[in-house]
């Protein structure tokens, strides 16, 4: 997810870079959200695993 993230924040700039404002502000909002959820899922995960104690599965 954070390399989604990643991937719509370069598209951002590049798009912003070659003045297509609305391809620059819809990737870069697409970006900000992925990022934020990347957030929310990663703290739920370190919470759980104080919690339970156990390591997650290597998948």
């Amino acid at each position: 997810m954070l390399y989604w993230a990643l991937v719509f924040f370069v598209l951002a700039l590049v798009a912003g870079l070659f003045g297509f404002g609305g391809i620059a502000a819809a990737s870069a909002g697409i970006a900000q959200i992925l990022f934020f959820v990347f957030l929310i899922v990663f703290v739920i995960s370190v919470v759980a695993h104080l919690v339970t104690g156990r390591r997650p599965p290597l998948v």
